[in-house]
């Protein structure tokens, strides 16, 4: 393994993941700082009912490159995309639309809208906001 060519450094490709991605504790901490990025869900209709991240937009993901520019015609629009969860790329696919419509601080949620949840961050529902308890494996707890 160490003859193999290694087309980028390491310092690179950490560099370009925490400049393309951010996780739901980063997320949740800019925007209680007055970081205000788009945040898009891409899922489906089924899924934005079930559960959001308060002050999301709902774009489907099929209606991202329809849909994008009337909610950020500025291309350094700062927007994070999010889907379900780490086993869905819809998110990857939103993300590349809009960088390669051009669009320079686009994001990835790491986890999707299962980490946000299970983080026990704010979901929002027609019926209002909660919090779930946070998962012992993804985020501290806090103690009894």
């Amino acid at each position: 393994m160490a003859d193999m060519p290694n087309p980028i450094s390491a310092v690179d490709f950490f560099a370009a993941q925490l400049a393309h991605q951010t996780d739901p504790a980063d997320l949740a901490a800019a925007r209680a700082a007055g970081a205000a990025p788009l945040v898009l869900d891409v899922r489906s209709a089924a899924g934005w009912d079930q559960g959001r991240i308060p002050g999301a937009v709902h774009l489907p993901g099929e209606r991202v490159r329809d849909g994008i520019a009337d909610l950020a015609p500025d291309l350094d629009t700062p927007v994070v995309v999010y889907c379900w969860g780490p086993g869905c790329n819809g998110a990857t696919k939103a993300a590349l639309a809009l960088a390669s419509m051009g669009y320079t601080r686009v994001q990835q949620l790491m986890g999707g809208f299962e980490y946000w949840a299970r983080e026990g961050l704010a979901v929002a529902t027609g019926s209002g906001r909660s919090r779930r308890a946070p998962d012992e494996l993804v985020a501290p707890v806090p103690a009894p």
